[in-house]
């Protein structure tokens, strides 16, 4: 029997610890300059049926993940900008299932990995400028509707990068590719 929950969330669901250390984000900072390497390194050589297959029964294809995270971290870095310019701007939702149908998800991978290095490389050196208090600087989420410190942020999308590199690698797993 297919445990569709753990191929959903093959790490778990984000946990936000009760308090983030200087660690945590160091950790967390460091792991988002690499990950445009790790996720390199475990999609090279894929063949376009391997690209093409879904992580999970109904789920995204490796291809469609790799657009995903490119647009999600896009989004992400906008976002810490605001976050770090304005006081609690308000960020702009998007719907991720609309935007995996679009055209352009079914482009070569080159084109989002391309994309995700750059956006690393930029996040990269914002996290490594930031000062404590840069770090509690928040935005204003409209669909939980709450204010969230980027010290979080940072923290969540170090787990949805281990997140989605998961779905991959346990997808190599399973078919033993």
């Amino acid at each position: 029997m297919i445990d569709i929950e753990l191929l959903k969330y093959p790490i778990g669901k984000f946990l936000k610890p009760e308090n983030i250390s200087d660690q945590n984000l160091k950790e967390a900072s460091a792991y988002l300059g690499s990950y445009p390497q790790y996720l390199k390194e475990t999609v090279k050589g894929f063949s376009e049926i391997q690209l093409n297959t879904p992580y999970r029964p109904g789920g995204w294809s490796v291809r469609q993940v790799i657009h995903h995270v490119a647009d999600s971290h896009m989004n992400a870095l906008t976002r810490f900008k605001l976050a770090l310019t304005e006081v609690n701007p308000t960020i702009k939702p998007y719907d991720e299932a609309a935007w995996a149908k679009m055209s352009d998800y079914s482009l070569p991978i080159e084109s989002s990995l391309n994309l995700i290095v750059g956006i690393h490389f930029k996040w990269a050196v914002i996290l490594e400028s930031m000062t404590p208090s840069d770090f509690q600087k928040t935005y204003f989420h409209p669909e939980s509707q709450s204010s969230v410190p980027l010290s979080e942020v940072t923290l969540m999308y170090q787990w949805h990068s281990m997140h989605h590199l998961a779905h991959i690698q346990h997808l190599i797993i399973r078919e033993k590719w």
